[in-house]
């Protein structure tokens, strides 16, 4: 269609009256040459045409009216920018020439009017239209109304329209960030953001491929950890940013959206036309950039760079706090590696240094010890000599006597010795403190030396108290040790014991309750000040390098809190020390071993005891004590041989069987034959002090060395009726 000069006369033409207010358009209506519009010229137009021409061209909403079968477009001035570039070639031309990417969209919407008359109405209606160049999605709220003629028949379709776009943009856009920042937080890993991420942006774009960019600080290069990419090459990898363009580092550097038409030979190469590279900056500097690249010529419009600026930053705030916290975490799981694994040598540390204290406190008492145990193992061997030489002997009582009292404290001297290398913990009973130090008496009087005196001041009448007893053995042997460590020339050692008024004060929180005390002091150089405030605490030792640990008071006052009591120390230099425990006394009297005979518990029945033990004389020994107490005894020197008797017949009412021996423990021997008799008995005799029940599997136990009493007990207790 050609535009005409408007001739001066068509101005008064009252058949273009309808025209005069349609300002641009009308100005551009009077001047076309309309001999190939289906309409013809306006001065022809029906006058219902013309009617409502000259009711929407001075309009401000904006109206476009599709003028008979081929629909015409006719239009006023506020319409002409919704079309962007199809104005003015579309004016009074078919619909079709100029909607061409919408036509089969818009013409059965304009058809159902046209033929039912009836009015169609939508609101934010997307269509798809060319009006820049390049192809979009806008939205209007659109009514599409039918015209008359003078006959009634539909003579065309007046459309009102509202462009939305932006308002419908704005708000997808809206939502798109608030969904993003919603999901974003629960994914955690930096990856899943990434990739859910990209993916929501290539969704929402068209895209053909997403993806972040990181820089790598060196103002060459970036990489590419995840992409999104559909129907084109990943991108993932190391990557410069002159293959991109350039000056794409330098454009993205200075915060700019870089927007990229391809060419023909790029185009082919990548099978891409477009792509936008947006920055993510912090504090001046670039940390990454988002890659969207299009197969589709794509021109990007501010709303929507907005949008991937908004959700660059969002994602790329999203991925650094989750590797901050991943960081975090692998430093604090790093941290609490160390931390358990510092405890851990901590603690074999200390139990080192423990039982290098008690290796130190033994070695200072062995030649007391082995002085001892040849005390007590002479008289045994002189009895045992004695009444072999004279069997029928009058003395025979009186040897046998002394013999058995000799080995009972031999038996209590090694127990001692057991228990202060013994690691599990021991439970507290009701004690006798004047029995306790009388037991150690003669082991500390062997620790001590002959320069330094003992004196005991301790009323046998006084109340038990409830402590471990063997911890306190372990605790007074090392306010013992460093008393005489305190007195190199000599001197008095004293140990007293009482209970309430008119001993030492009670230390502030123990009032309340009943405490008796066990106090330590010598006449030794003491301590000053400093010395006094630092003692107990461990590892802090007087006695000089080499000397000590500086465990010994710590693991006194241990003991004092543990017990429910508590300890002080009392010192000045040169006028000695005096270290005081206190204990809670006991309700109950303590508990002490009986001397005097007792009856033995004898067999009640004929029963069967297999005995197994692979030491032929402790065997003998123990096999002549069952058979005394009234036991059919069968013996067998390994657990081998036990298990040949049982599987030829051997059927046993008890199992009495050592632990260690060569070919198999008596735990596992005991629990082998439990499997052929469930019910079965079991007495494991052992010598070994640190068995924990675990490794006994809850078999009833005796430890050697034993007498005959606490062996009839055991079998008794087995053997009484159940239930």
């Amino acid at each position: 269609m050609v535009l005409l000069q408007q001739p001066e006369t068509d101005l008064a033409d009252p058949k273009l009256s309808f025209l005069s207010n349609g300002g641009a358009i009308g100005h551009l209506l009077r001047a076309m040459d309309w001999s190939e519009s289906p309409l013809g010229p306006p001065a022809g137009w029906s006058p219902h045409l013309q009617a409502v021409m000259a009711t929407l061209l001075p309009a401000q909403a904006q109206f476009v009216l599709f003028w008979g079968s081929a629909y015409v477009a006719l239009y006023n001035e506020a319409y002409a920018p919704t079309i962007g570039t199809k104005h003015p070639h579309a004016l009074g031309q078919p619909a079709q020439e100029h909607w061409k990417e919408l036509w089969d969209d818009l013409e059965p919407l304009l058809r159902g009017v046209r033929e039912t008359g009836q009015t169609y109405a939508a609101k934010d209606r997307a269509f798809y239209i060319e009006r820049r160049g390049l192809g979009e999605t806008v939205y209007f709220d659109v009514s599409y109304s039918a015209v008359r003629e003078a006959d009634g028949s539909v003579g065309g379709v007046l459309c009102l329209v509202t462009d939305t776009t932006e308002r419908v943009r704005f708000q997808q856009h809206q939502a798109f960030l608030l969904e993003l920042g919603q999901t974003l937080p629960g994914l955690g890993e930096a990856e899943r953001i990434e990739a859910y991420t990209v993916r929501r942006l290539a969704e929402q774009m068209g895209a053909a491929r997403v993806c972040f960019g990181e820089d790598l600080g060196d103002d060459i290069s970036f990489r590419v950890t995840q992409d999104w990419a559909e129907g084109v090459p990943s991108l993932v990898g190391q990557h410069c940013y002159q293959a991109f363009g350039s000056t794409l580092r330098e454009q993205l550097l200075a915060g700019q959206v870089v927007q990229q038409a391809y060419d023909g030979t790029m185009a082919q190469q990548t099978g891409l036309s477009a792509s936008l590279h947006v920055p993510v900056l912090r504090a001046g500097r670039l940390e990454a950039m988002l890659g969207v690249h299009f197969c589709a010529p794509r021109q990007c419009h501010e709303d929507e760079c907005q949008l991937l600026e908004e959700a660059a930053k969002q994602a790329w705030a999203a991925i650094s706090h989750a590797r901050a916290e991943r960081a975090l975490h692998l430093l604090n799981e790093n941290l609490e590696e160390r931390v358990v694994a510092a405890l851990a040598e901590r603690e074999a540390a200390l139990q080192q240094l423990h039982e290098a204290h008690k290796l130190e406190m033994i070695g200072q008492l062995t030649g007391g010890i082995a002085h001892d145990l040849n005390n007590m193992l002479t008289p045994i061997i002189a009895s045992f000599e004695l009444m072999r030489r004279h069997p029928h002997s009058e003395r025979a009582p009186r040897l046998i006597d002394g013999g058995l009292q000799a080995a009972e404290r031999a038996r209590n001297l090694v127990g001692r010795l057991l228990s202060f290398a013994r690691r599990q913990t021991l439970k507290p009973q009701a004690i006798s403190l004047a029995a306790l130090v009388e037991d150690m008496r003669e082991l500390m009087a062997r620790s001590l030396g002959p320069t330094i005196t003992v004196q005991l001041q301790l009323d046998p009448a006084l109340p038990a108290v409830v402590v471990d007893p063997h911890q306190l053995e372990l605790a007074l042997l090392n306010l013992v040790v460093n008393a005489r460590d305190a007195m190199a020339d000599g001197g008095t050692l004293r140990i007293a014991a009482g209970v309430g008024s008119g001993g030492p004060a009670v230390p502030p929180g123990l009032a309340a309750t009943t405490q008796a005390w066990l106090q330590v002091s010598d006449s030794g150089c003491g301590m000053d000040e400093e010395q006094l405030r630092r003692c107990v605490e461990p590892f802090y030792s007087t006695k000089g390098v080499g000397k000590g640990t500086g465990l010994g008071l710590p693991m006194v006052q241990g003991l004092a809190m543990q017990s429910g009591g508590g300890f002080a120390i009392r010192s000045r230099p040169g006028q000695g020390t005096e270290a005081t425990l206190w204990l809670p006394v006991s309700e109950g009297a303590a508990t002490s071993p009986v001397s005097a005979p007792v009856e033995l518990p004898l067999a009640e029945r004929c029963s069967r005891v297999l005995l197994v033990d692979d030491e032929a004389i402790v065997r003998h020994a123990t096999a002549l004590q069952l058979a005394d107490l009234g036991y059919e005894v069968v013996e067998a020197s390994s657990a081998g041989a036990a298990l040949q008797l049982v599987e030829q017949g051997l059927r046993a009412d008890v199992l009495v069987t050592d632990h260690i021996m060569a070919d198999m423990t008596g735990v596992r021997f005991a629990q082998s034959l439990r499997l052929r008799q469930p019910e079965l008995p079991v007495l494991i005799i052992t010598g070994y002090a640190n068995l924990t029940p675990r490794e006994l599997k809850g078999f009833e136990v005796l430890r050697k060395p034993f007498r005959g009493e606490e062996l009839a007990h055991s079998l008794a207790h087995l053997l009484a009726p159940r239930g």
